[in-house]
């Protein structure tokens, strides 16, 4: 073999290892971003990290360093519900660092500022792509299929065997998981995980300090079945419609004996007084032309289905005639199919078909699996009773108009915990206005608080962002609210 030969297969040699390094772990620092004007003020990195056999899934990530001090502020890994949507639906519309600025946002490529209320401003974030949306993927997409179970294993290898092994100086930081609406049967689990992982010996032993949920699903029946007492409670059932129906259907609502025709009869007259509404806000406007087909007592809805998700809607000149919250989310598709973006948040060109905010194949009441996903979890109270055991801290709030999971469900899984009520239901303040009311619990080492944020939906912080900010900031500094 002559010199130059050698030297080639050295060269081809080195080309491979450093190729497959980079697909175990990639990082890289993101200085600025089209759409938005000069260098990031906060210091964004986005990656991928190869799991399981062969590396076969790449999640992809990003991550922002705490904006006050990265040293010693809280790590919070961000699960977005779903089950299935991608980070920018939390990076730009609940507590990411950026937003679309939508006044000047009317051409191609949508404009960014700054959010002054992101969480990034007191912890350490970071923002998952789970799998099949955004920007993760898989070698094998074709038979790839999603859990509840795997899900929670896969961001304990996500956080223990890669992200804090690259990132050795936020071992020690306290970690939290946090997540809103279907995250309620993941994170509990996550958590779990991480607890059982620690006492096994597994290194690194991480910091975990507790969990933060937003409006979550917790349990398919205590959670469905709370829509109409609260649609009763905000006076959008009569008291006649609502008592005919508790009789008639002894307080089942979903799963319905189908002979019960007096129960069936009620609650086709509660789908006609409730069926126009927009679920995640009641108080907003639906999105009429795609109105939602399916009644509001068999459908989930938590990634926003009246209109096709992977469709990047023109930006229009000039603002709509109407408007509805779903109308923001074209921003997000049409900034991150750009070519350009894509090329700036170091994109492995190739790797998806598509850019998908969501996926498509729903949560539906009505069965156990989809094409994608396995919901193997029916409730997670037994996790967070679990939790109780332990040396651990739970936010759980709720925006107080929401009709997906509303709030007096989550009531009721919490009582049924069998807690120490610490501090009764008592207001809590922003510049001297009440933002919610607040309750605390406890149980040895182990405590929950729970919050409802006045006027939110959904997702709190993108309808009350300032309020939520406050909220987790005091939390997290073990403040009263």
């Amino acid at each position: 073999m002559t010199k130059l030969t050698i030297t080639r297969v050295i060269l081809i040699l080195s080309t491979l290892q450093i190729n497959l390094l980079e697909l175990c772990f990639s990082q890289t620092v993101i200085k600025t971003l089209p759409g938005y004007s000069g260098v990031l003020p906060f210091r964004l990195e986005t990656g991928y990290v190869g799991l399981g056999d062969e590396e076969d899934l790449q999640m992809f990530y990003y991550f922002v360093e705490s904006e006050r001090n990265p040293s010693d502020d809280p790590l919070m890994i961000w699960i977005t519900g779903g089950p299935g949507c991608s980070s920018p639906r939390t990076f730009f519309y609940y507590t990411g660092p950026l937003k679309f600025d939508y006044a000047n946002s009317y051409g191609k490529l949508p404009q960014l500022e700054v959010n002054p209320y992101s969480w990034t401003k007191v912890a350490n974030v970071i923002f998952v792509d789970p799998p099949n949306s955004g920007f993760t993927y898989t070698k094998s997409k074709a038979t790839y299929r999603n859990s509840d179970t795997l899900m929670a294993a896969t961001i304990y290898e996500f956080l223990i065997m890669k992200w804090l092994e690259n990132h050795p100086k936020f071992l020690n930081n306290q970690l939290y998981i946090s997540g809103v609406s279907y995250s309620g049967i993941s994170v509990p689990v996550m958590v779990q995980n991480i607890v059982n992982g620690n006492e096994a010996g597994n290194v690194p032993r991480l910091n975990i300090k507790g969990y933060m949920i937003g409006n979550p699903l917790t349990d398919r029946n205590i959670d469905f079945n709370a829509r109409i007492p609260y649609a009763h409670q905000f006076a959008l059932l009569s008291d006649e419609l609502f008592e005919a129906s508790k009789a008639h259907c002894n307080g089942e609502y979903i799963e319905v004996n189908r002979a019960n025709g007096l129960c069936l009869k009620a609650l086709a007259e509660i789908d006609k007084c409730l069926k126009d509404l927009y679920d995640q806000q009641i108080l907003e406007p639906i999105c009429i032309p795609n109105m939602i087909t399916k009644t509001i007592l068999q459908l989930w809805d938590g990634k926003s289905s009246t209109r096709n998700p992977t469709i990047p809607l023109p930006l229009s000149q000039q603002p709509p005639k109407s408007w509805c919250r779903e109308d923001n989310y074209r921003y997000a598709i049409a900034w991150t199919t750009d070519r350009n973006v894509q090329k700036a948040l170091h994109i492995r060109e190739g790797t998806i078909e598509e850019w998908v905010m969501c996926n498509t194949d729903h949560y539906d009441i009505d069965r156990n699996d989809t094409d994608t996903y396995s919901y193997d979890i029916a409730s997670s109270i037994v996790y967070h009773r679990n939790l109780t055991k332990n040396n651990c801290r739970a936010l759980i709030y709720s925006g107080d108009h929401d009709l997906v999971f509303p709030y007096i469900g989550t009531r009721k899984w919490i009582r049924s915990l069998g807690l120490t009520v610490d501090r009764t239901w008592t207001p809590w303040f922003v510049k001297n206005q009440v933002a919610g009311y607040t309750e605390t619990f406890s149980q040895g080492n182990y405590s929950m608080t729970f919050a409802t944020v006045k006027g939110a939906g959904h997702t709190a912080p993108a309808f009350k962002p300032e309020e939520s900010l406050a909220m987790v900031d005091r939390w997290l500094a073990q403040a009263k609210l």
